[in-house]
Order: C-alpha cells, then structure tokens, then sequence
C-alpha cells in the first residue's frame, strides 16, 4: 500500500480528514500526504498537518490571476501517478467534488461521492464506503477495484485531528503547473455562499409555513441573537425565491451537519430529512401535530410559529 492522499478546499476540513486517514492507516503500510494551496512563505500549517498526522505536505504552485484552480489538476495527476497512492480523499465542497471527478476521470480510477463511512475490508483490505441514496431511504456500499481508490467526504465526518508531539515530516513545492487553456474572465460575488451553512455550529431554516417574505425578519432577528445562519427547504428558494438557491438544505441541495437545527414552518419530507439527518441535535417548530418532521426531532413544539418566534426572541433577550 503506497498511502493515503489528502485534499480539501477549507483548512479544518483537511484536520478532519487527517483523522479519517489514521484510522485507516492503521491497517496500512503507509504515509498520510496532504496537499495545501501556495504556501506564500509560510509553513505553518504544513508543520501543524504534520504534527497532527501527515508525514508529508505537499504545496501547490501559485496561480496567475486569470487561472482557474483545475489548472493544478494535470499537476496532481502526474503526482499521483509517480507515487501511486492507494486512497485519495478529497473534501465534498461543489469545487472539491469537481475537482476529484476530474481526476478520477484522468486516473481511469473510480470515484464515491458523499461517502457516510469508509472502512477496510479484512480480506483484501479494499476500502468499503457508504453512501446515502433513494433520498436517504437506503445506504449503498461501494468498493473500487482499480487505484488509487477516490472518495468525497463531507464536512464533520471524523472529528479534528489531535496534535502529537515530536512528529516530524517532509514539506515540498510542486512544480509549476502546465500552462491552462481556461482563463477567468471575471468573478461576481454571491450574496450568500452555501459554505456558511455547512459550516455552521447553529442553522434555523425556513418552511413553507412561513407565510409572507416580510416575516422572515423574525426569523432573521432570532438568528442574530443565536449567532446563526438561515436555510431552507426547496419551496422557498425554488418556488418563492425568496432565498437563494444555494440555502436550499435537502436532498438537491447541500447537507448540513449542525450542533443545533431548528426547523421554522418546515414539515419534514424525506428529501429535506435526508440534508439533516447528521445534525446533532433538531428541534422543529410546526402546528401540525401529525408533521414528519417531529418523527426525527429531538424537540418538537407544536403551535403557531407566529406565537411561538416572538416568545423565543423574548426569552433570548432577558438571558
């Protein structure tokens, strides 16, 4: 086994799949390489991968302004190729998830999306990963015959890698990347990124009992007091258009792993269940005593969002 390959856009993430990589390192004869963009001249946090696992950190090139991030792919490729890694893990945000399609697609190599679990087998040792599909109604398991074995893994699957004193390993800059035939032409801003949401430790979203834009300042004032952000389910970016699509939390939209959910006026269908169902804890506010999401909810208020919202903004502001 030639090792584990480490890849993702948000620095914390890569902490995380560090930890996904000793597990399964234990079982293999190999090294933990992370790769990081341009170091600028700072090693910082190549030595702290290293203190938390890796034994190699691998830089990337600088770009130029007009180049795209997937100028770096035919880079990577050639890496893999020369040291033959036996698993690449790549982050499952929407560029990581391009990116590794990519490169599988170039390596001839097969590729799990979203993966829920990664385990060795005892035989062989392939790596068996789980999937959701079916809106979350059932649990694929994947095994790659061909190499390097690639998966996406989502934010917050494994937990932070732990720093262990007297590590040391290599650090190295690849070299340039071939020139790229795509340039950028120009970047606009999004007035809200799905990033915040995946990352977020508290998410209120809204429901289609919510029932005028207006009164999504109240949701907006009670967000603030709980330093949270605002999802929500397909109607109300879809239909409404009263958020951006990239808030939409379900099956067609992003998954989100919260410490805390709150579900305002949402009555739970699978494809929304299915973005949630890693949330520590769901709490859900909806007057239909017989809504599906109150199954899946550790607290469910039932009554009138309209009654309940003022009294929770109240309550926040006295403690």
């Amino acid at each position: 086994m030639a090792g584990i390959w480490i890849f993702a856009e948000d620095y914390e993430h890569n902490l995380e799949l560090i930890q996904g990589g000793k597990e399964l390192a234990q079982k293999l004869a190999g090294k933990i390489v992370v790769i990081l963009p341009h170091n600028s001249g700072n090693d910082e946090k190549a030595h702290d991968c290293i203190a938390r696992g890796a034994d190699e950190v691998l830089y990337l090139p600088p770009l130029a302004k007009d180049e795209d991030f997937m100028a770096c792919i035919p880079l990577i490729v050639a890496e893999v190729l020369q040291e033959k890694p036996d698993i690449f893990l790549i982050g499952s945000s929407l560029r990581g998830k391009e990116l590794a399609a990519r490169i599988a697609a170039r390596l001839n190599t097969g590729l799990c999306s979203d993966c829920i679990s990664l385990e060795l087998s005892n035989d062989d040792q392939s790596l068996v990963m789980e999937r959701l599909i079916f809106g979350g109604a059932a649990v694929q398991r994947v095994v790659i015959p061909t190499r390097p074995q690639m998966a996406t893994i989502p934010p917050r699957l494994f937990s932070p890698a732990a720093v262990q004193e007297g590590r040391t390993g290599n650090i190295r800059e690849l070299p340039p990347a071939p020139p790229s035939r795509v340039k950028i032409l120009g970047k606009k801003t999004r007035t809200h990124e799905a990033a915040a949401l995946t990352e977020a430790r508290i998410l209120l979203c809204v429901g289609r009992g919510v029932e005028k834009e207006e009164d999504l300042s109240l949701v907006r004032e009670l967000a603030d007091l709980l330093g949270a952000e605002i999802g929500c389910t397909r109607p109300i970016s879809d239909e409404m258009h009263w958020l951006p699509e990239e808030c939409c939390i379900g099956l067609s939209g992003i998954q989100v792993k919260p410490e805390l959910y709150i579900g305002i006026g949402v009555s739970g269908q699978i494809q929304h269940i299915t973005g949630i169902r890693d949330a520590r804890i769901i709490c859900s506010i909806n007057n239909d005593e017989n809504a599906p999401i109150f199954a899946v909810s550790d607290y469910a208020i039932q009554g009138d969002l309209y009654k309940v919202l003022p009294l929770m903004i109240e309550g926040l502001k006295k403690s």
